[in-house]
């Protein structure tokens, strides 16, 4: 589980409208240090001249700052001078290798641009003020070439995307023994008779779309190669579902063709305004990156416009992509889920049991689970565990059931009745938030209170249950934090698919007192594993730090329902210190996968035990999990991702 955080000051590099040759855009900016100083590579594109053809043409300018993020004094640094650049010098990626900068980038040779006359050049500099030579490096068609900044078993090696404009396109890695070799076209001539042995796949479907990003930074686990994974790009009903992201990938350090580690999905997807408009639309591209101490600095182009940057904790990135640390870094089934199964002998649940909440109390942890009939009535049943894992009681009959009318069923066969508990202690009482459904709808929050003692002695003496979702609204997902802040009972529940925030006087239900407010918390991420709509999980849990917060999100593409986190102010939990960036859980076994609904994990309980943040969850609306993870995992990935600046 990883936290990313965009730059407060993104774009960090805007066009200069004073400098023709960058006034139209400025991005894909690769950082490198010398001294004190950190020089900036970047693509400038110039104002459009209609007497020239092309209109525009791209150059290298270079820009200096002391903190990586504030670049000045702008100039041009490569210009075209060359028969294969004469048309363009494009999106810089600069390595300080054995004592020289060495700057590849895509050099265009014709106007219009075809996949011949886009090839890969070099220029080399010793102290990053001028330029000492420059070179052709590949014949054939070729971008986004980089070096490793040290040789790999007495190596050169460079990794670098062929055929970009002959798809399909390729990540390779190429070996040389001297570093004359990137300029001779006798090494490359030999090297592609046999370039698919030196192939790294990263793809997830045919059609998509992967480039290498910025130069390979080189951890203990292996190299960090943050690169470019557009999803759907060979789409043949258009670019409307095109998705650029930012993925990582971690290769073997001996061998880099190996992967041994990947981000699960994006770093990063167009989200911000300047992201989703500009020359090229909907683009984040990654051009470089540094690292200081623990902090992963990624510099990306931004709508083929500007230079911005994010954040990210290396550690928390480098752990949940490495396949010998990832499973510490997400969620780890209990080995004999599911734990709970339709019963077919007890009719009230022989459909489906799904969505418990769960609480612990007097030192075990009781459970609430969705029940499900065949005429699609929902109830509660009731299981108790004492060590987390194991069941030692499971109800015979429901424990809670429809009694009002809102609640009952309206449309024979239709689904109806009392859905998805959660569940909260406040003093001597314990609340079930739940959603309540006729079968018309729209469906509504209903709040039921029973005595610590009555919970505890199984004597279900639940009082009247009263809506505290106004009528006309389509509402659910609710809990109630367990305390009392400044300004009432602070209710958590859902609204248009984004999760709300609302403040109750009282916990006296028969005064009617209805949420009012829909204080918005978070909402749906654009091109992310959240995207369709989101909603809580289990009620939150108080730490030093905020109030950790699990929340499902669902995929527009995909209708998957998965995990994520935050982390809520202490004093007003409808401000967002930290948002997971990864899902920390999803769909993975078949019991999850297929069932009433496909593709789903759905938390409504959580509960600390020792260090072990356990879930219980609904599997495809069916059956019953569980699930640990470490809080110190979970809860310092967030506090991480909160002090990213």
């Amino acid at each position: 589980m990883f936290v990313t955080k965009r730059s407060e000051h993104n774009p960090i590099m805007v066009p200069d409208k004073n400098h023709y040759w960058e006034g139209f855009a400025t991005f894909n900016l690769c950082p490198v240090a010398r001294g004190k100083k950190i020089y900036g590579l970047y693509r400038a594109l110039s104002v459009p001249d209609s007497m020239q053809k092309p209109t525009q043409i791209s150059t290298i300018g270079i820009a200096e700052s002391k903190d990586g993020a504030r670049f000045e004094n702008r100039r041009q640094f490569i210009i075209p001078a060359k028969d294969w650049d004469m048309f363009g010098c494009e999106d810089p990626r600069v390595t300080f290798f054995e004592g020289k900068y060495y700057i590849f980038y895509t050099g265009i040779s014709a106007f219009p641009p075809d996949s011949k006359s886009i090839k890969v050049g070099v220029a080399i500099s010793k102290d990053m003020k001028k330029i000492e030579e420059r070179h052709l490096v590949t014949p054939f068609n070729a971008k986004a070439m980089t070096l490793f900044p040290e040789r790999i078993n007495g190596k050169i090696a460079v990794i670098f995307s062929i055929h970009t404009d002959e798809p399909p396109a390729e990540m390779v890695v190429a070996y040389l023994s001297e570093i004359e070799d990137l300029w001779n076209p006798s090494f490359w001539k030999k090297w592609e008779e046999n370039f698919d042995q030196w192939i790294i796949n990263p793809r997830r479907g045919e059609k998509d779309h992967v480039e290498v990003g910025a130069p390979p930074i080189k951890t203990k686990y292996g190299w960090l190669l943050i690169y470019s994974h557009i999803q759907n790009y060979f789409n043949p009903t258009g670019n409307e579902n095109r998705i650029f992201g930012i993925e990582g990938l971690l290769l073997d350090l001996k061998d880099p063709r190996k992967i041994i580690g990947r981000t699960r999905g994006p770093i990063l997807v167009p989200e911000e305004h300047y992201e989703l408009s500009g020359y090229v639309n909907d683009v984040v591209f990654p051009s470089g990156a540094m690292v200081s101490k623990d902090i992963l600095t990624i510099y990306y182009g931004a709508a083929d416009t500007t230079a911005c940057l994010a954040k990210v904790s290396l550690k928390d990135l480098v752990s949940s992509m490495h396949e010998d640390l990832a499973s510490d870094w997400h969620f780890k089934r209990f080995p004999d889920n599911p734990i709970l199964s339709p019963e077919k002998y007890n009719s009230w649940e022989s459909k489906a049991v799904f969505n418990p909440a769960a609480l612990l109390v007097g030192g075990k942890i009781h459970i609430l689970y969705r029940a499900l009939s065949e005429d699609n009535t929902s109830t509660f049943g009731y299981a108790m565990t004492e060590d987390g894992f194991l069941l030692k009681e499971r109800s015979l009959t429901p424990i809670y059931s429809p009694r009002e009318d809102f609640e009952i069923k309206k449309i024979e066969n239709a689904n109806s009745g009392c859905e998805d508990p959660r569940l909260t202690k406040i003093g001597k009482q314990i609340l079930v938030c739940y959603t309540a459904f006729d079968g018309i709808g729209p469906p509504r929050v209903a709040v039921s209170v029973i005595s610590e003692k009555d919970f505890l002695a199984r004597k279900w003496n639940w009082t009247k249950p009263h809506l505290i979702t106004p009528e006309g609204l389509d509402d659910k997902d609710a809990c109630f934090l367990p305390e009392k802040l400044k300004e009432g009972y602070f209710v958590l529940h859902r609204i248009e698919g984004e999760i709300c925030g609302d403040y109750l006087s009282t916990l006296d239900f028969s005064k009617k007192e209805v949420l009012n407010k829909c204080i918005r918390i978070i909402g749906p991420r654009l091109n992310k594993w959240d995207s369709s709509k989101v909603g809580i999980a289990a009620p939150p849990m108080k730490t030093k730090h905020g109030w950790l917060l699990l929340y499902h999100g669902v995929s527009k593409n995909h209708n998957t329902y998965r995990l994520g986190a935050l982390l809520l102010d202490l004093k007003d939990p409808a401000i967002v210190l930290a948002r997971s960036t990864d899902t920390i859980f999803e769909p993975e076994e078949e019991y999850e996968k297929v069932g009433i609904v496909n593709n789903v994990v759905f938390p409504c309980g959580m509960v600390l035990k020792g260090d072990q943040l356990f879930i219980y969850y609904g599997g495809a609306d069916k059956v019953v999990g569980g699930a640990t993870i470490s809080l110190k995992v979970i809860l310092g990935a967030l506090v991480r991702g909160m002090k990213l600046k």
